[in-house]
């Protein structure tokens, strides 16, 4: 008998690889053969809704891909929320919070005097791209100086770390799980208006076609699959940092943990070295 193959789109970003990854290996196990294909945002909907792949991982609903997953709302499951991600404006921890402590505080004309003005963000595609954009145009940061422009995520990360190592004040426009969380300690901007939207849910989406081709042993073990924001930050960490494949550190987070899921994840989990932005 030939075993079902199914194509699971992945988000191009490392956490979305690392609960691919995750999310790949509970199919294998139940004799599905797993092929994967990275698309940008936008582009790995379109590959879903025209029936390019079956499954994707992973749609942050209902904030920051609600408006791609309408158009197809009607031919695909919501499997599984694997973590809840959110989106933030974060500052190193070194900055002090009683001069910056909200969003709005960026545009105080003592604290625009320190921050450096460049916010680098990643692809236009991405929730907090967008979002990024109306925070700049809510707030008049543009006349205070700044600038949001987008790149890569390496690009993103690049002018953080940079800024780090030199104590610079600088703002990252970045989301929860991320593997910079590991490293440093990030302090989150309060946003009383809520242009970053709180929390979602990031959902493993099927297309109802492919979930009736799936092992019913391997469905119910997706649908009860939790990975937490946690464990998350951990195997990006893992890819991102320590240069691991994404299943690789997949199987290295089940080996280190009782179990996946934030209660089992600890900072001494895996053997690292953790530096922290103080």
């Amino acid at each position: 008998m030939t075993p079902p193959r199914l194509t699971l789109i992945t988000i191009d970003l490392s956490f979305h690889a690392a609960s691919a990854a995750v999310v790949a290996a509970a199919l294998e196990k139940h004799g599905v053969v797993v092929d994967e294909r990275r698309a940008p945002h936008e582009r790995a909907f379109e590959l879903l809704a025209a029936g390019d792949g079956d499954l994707l991982c992973s749609a942050w609903l209902p904030g920051s891909h609600g408006a791609y997953l309408a158009a197809m709302a009607d031919e695909v499951e919501k499997l599984a929320v694997l973590y809840t991600p959110y989106a933030l404006w974060g500052v190193p921890d070194y900055v002090p919070e009683t001069e910056v402590a909200t969003l709005a505080d960026l545009a105080k004309p003592e604290v625009a005097a320190r921050m450096v003005k460049k916010i680098q963000g990643i692809n236009p595609g991405a929730g907090i791209s967008r979002f990024s954009r109306e925070i700049v145009e809510r707030y008049r940061l543009d006349e205070a100086g700044y600038r949001f422009d987008n790149g890569s995520l390496e690009d993103c990360v690049d002018a953080f770390e940079q800024a780090v190592a030199r104590r610079d004040w600088a703002v990252v426009p970045l989301w929860q799980p991320q593997y910079l969380h590991w490293r440093h300690r990030i302090r989150e901007l309060a946003d009383p208006d809520g242009l970053l939207r709180g929390r979602d849910e990031a959902t493993l989406l099927i297309r109802k076609d492919a979930l009736a081709r799936l092992p019913a042993a391997a469905a119910a073990e997706l649908r009860a699959l939790r990975l937490g924001n946690r464990a998350l930050t951990l195997l990006d960490h893992l890819i991102s940092r320590q240069g691991l494949d994404p299943r690789a550190a997949a199987g290295q987070l089940s080996g280190a943990a009782s179990g996946i899921g934030d209660g089992n994840i600890q900072q001494n989990d895996i053997s690292m070295t953790v530096t922290s932005t103080q």
